[in-house]
């Protein structure tokens, strides 16, 4: 695919990673091991293939953009979709590798949350029904359905601000299409650039105003 684009293109500037899976829902004990590892290469390993290939291409280019979709699952558990949790957390985390490796090369790297968007994902879910994926994850998907889930504009417009040069130098950085102001980040460029905001990170007690003895 990559070769057809060079082809085509001459030059790819821009790397969207789009695909994913719930993989199987219910009970991390019991469903099955084979669709829970391929979830896994679906979701994390459809996300290295691409990268690695166009990440020398980018280095020798000095520029370049991959923006990944790492979902709700990077940030929380999901009782019963745990190869979906499992491997967009470690999405995440391979998104701010890659963005470290490739920093010097002025190339940015960063993932999406989209929010709850009504795709297949979301009818999968309420086809499970609630014995497989939990009553709470199922009563969100069918208020979602019914009542509307985030609209897919939102994604979009993301996407297309990281794939900008005005978005130039944010990078490693996890930011919902939802709830962060995505269309100012650049106005806090240097701030972000020294920081761990939009980021997944571990939480210690002084980070809670707390102190374990």
């Amino acid at each position: 695919m990559i070769t057809l684009a060079f082809t085509e293109f001459g030059s790819v500037d821009i790397l969207v990673n789009n695909a994913g899976v719930y993989g199987p829902m219910g009970p991390t004990e019991s469903v099955s091991l084979a669709e829970w590892r391929r979830a896994v290469d679906i979701n994390l390993y459809g996300v290295l293939i691409p990268c690695r290939a166009l990440m020398p291409h980018f280095k020798r280019a000095g520029r370049g953009k991959i923006i990944i979709l790492s979902g709700g699952g990077a940030t929380n558990p999901l009782p019963n979709v745990s190869a979906y949790a499992a491997s967009k957390a470690a999405v995440a985390r391979l998104m701010e590798t890659i963005a470290e490796e490739l920093r010097p090369f002025h190339v940015d790297v960063n993932a999406i949350a989209p929010g709850a968007l009504a795709t297949r994902l979301m009818d999968e879910v309420l086809a499970a029904g609630p014995e497989k994926v939990g009553q709470t994850f199922y009563e969100k998907n069918k208020k979602w359905k019914s009542e509307g889930a985030t609209p897919l504009h939102l994604g979009a417009g993301l996407a297309v601000y990281l794939a900008s040069s005005e978005s130039d130098g944010i990078t490693g950085k996890l930011i919902s299409a939802q709830w962060d102001p995505w269309a100012h980040l650049h106005q806090h460029r240097d701030e972000l650039a020294k920081s761990d905001i939009y980021c997944v990170r571990r939480i210690v007690p002084e980070d809670r105003g707390k102190k374990f003895s």
